[in-house]
């Protein structure tokens, strides 16, 4: 992809030749992009990554610029290369192939060689062929997590990032877990960089992890949309569940398109009955102090065995995915009961708070279809 400055963004070259690739190139350059010079990869170097979805596809990109004497450009020439995948947590294997890539198209326009002999050889695993979309198996959002996907969540974004995703969003961390449990549109927005709040989505996805089986069949798919712009409303509309981020603020006005909106560290919703969901309650800062002791148990632990393995993001995904079954084990225990009566001891049990967890647990009992009668009484009402 290229950018000029008569004609704006344009693919200039792909492989296969009949893929569509439409608005591929508004997604491979972020909004906002040309401004900056650096992103989370290489602070040293003028290159800006972006993770992004088309159709069943994910896509990353690596755009940079260099300035240039030449009047048609304008001072400066911007290059993107990317690749699609069916699977996200393929894309990190190529990231140093589309620097030293898009370095070349900036030095060498026009040279694709290298881009072809990579497709060549890599097809078989980043595409199914022409034709094929409808036969690729639906990609999901990380229903369960079991110990031996640990090494490629940790390789797929770089390490610490689970553990910068709590640190930046901190007590807020168990207001965005109830609504990626219950499967609601989440819009997250930033200026560019967006390949920082690629992550912060990808960690989203990981809060809501469940490995109970049954759970989850009723819900829809939870899908990780990373970046997206105004290219994208129109796919947006018929979405139910999505996580997202953005750099284009324009999307905040645009309401019928998310259920959460997320800016910076301020988490909203425009939806009246998720309004008591924004509040943090006794339960939850108990979880999230249980959370920050479990990791300084983990930091000494580190510290005083020097082959002790597990890192914070094993810890982090324990943590929500343990807590998750838990609730729905308590929900499914209650469900198969004969009197089927959900209580405020019940409530506790699951490490949730009985009146200020009330209206979420109202909501993962629609979400999930899950037949109990809830008999924690309101105090707010008689």
């Amino acid at each position: 992809m290229k950018r000029e400055a008569s004609s704006g963004n344009m693919v200039e070259w792909c492989l296969p030749q009949d893929i569509d690739l439409e608005g591929v190139e508004f997604k491979s350059m972020a909004s906002g992009s040309h401004k900056i010079q650096s992103d989370f990869i290489h602070a040293t170097h003028w290159v800006y990554f972006s993770y992004f979805r088309k159709g069943p596809f994910f896509g990353l990109a690596c755009f940079a610029n260099m300035p240039v004497e030449s009047e048609l450009e304008r001072g400066a020439r911007m290059k993107s290369v990317g690749i699609l995948s069916p699977s996200y947590t393929l894309l990190y294997r190529y990231m140093h192939f589309l620097e030293n890539q898009v370095r070349h198209q900036l030095e060498m326009p026009g040279h694709y060689s290298h881009l072809a002999a990579f497709y060549e050889d890599k097809k078989g695993v980043l595409h199914a062929g022409p034709g094929s979309g409808g036969s690729l198996p639906p990609v999901y959002w990380l229903p369960s997590i079991h110990r031996y996907m640990y090494p490629e969540m940790k390789i797929t974004h770089p390490a610490g990032c689970m553990s910068q995703f709590i640190k930046f969003f901190g007590e807020q961390i168990l207001i965005l877990w109830k609504f990626a449990l219950l499967r609601k549109r989440i819009l997250i927005f930033s200026p560019p960089p967006v390949g920082v709040v690629c992550y912060r989505v990808y960690c989203c996805c990981c809060l809501a992890n469940v490995s109970l089986p049954g759970i989850g069949g009723t819900v829809p798919e939870s899908k990780p949309f990373f970046y997206v712009n105004v290219a994208d409303i129109q796919s947006l509309e018929v979405e139910v569940s999505y996580v997202a981020c953005t750099t284009e603020k324009i999307f905040e006005e645009k309401r019928e398109l998310y259920d959460v909106y997320v800016d910076n560290q301020n988490v909203k919703t425009h939806h009246d009955h998720l309004q008591p969901l924004l509040k943090i309650n006794s339960a939850d800062r108990e979880k999230y102090r249980r959370l920050n002791e479990q990791r300084q148990m983990l930091l000494y632990s580190q510290e005083v065995e020097e082959d002790y393995n597990p890192c914070e993001e094993d810890l982090f995904v324990l943590f929500f995915l343990e807590q998750n079954n838990r609730i729905f084990q308590t929900l499914l225990e209650v469900s198969a009961s004969q009197d089927k009566t959900l209580t405020a001891e019940h409530a506790r049990g699951m490490g949730l708070d009985p009146q200020g967890d009330r209206s979420f647990l109202m909501d993962l009992l629609e979400a999930y279809g899950i037949d109990v009668m809830l008999v924690i009484d309101n105090p707010c009402c008689p």
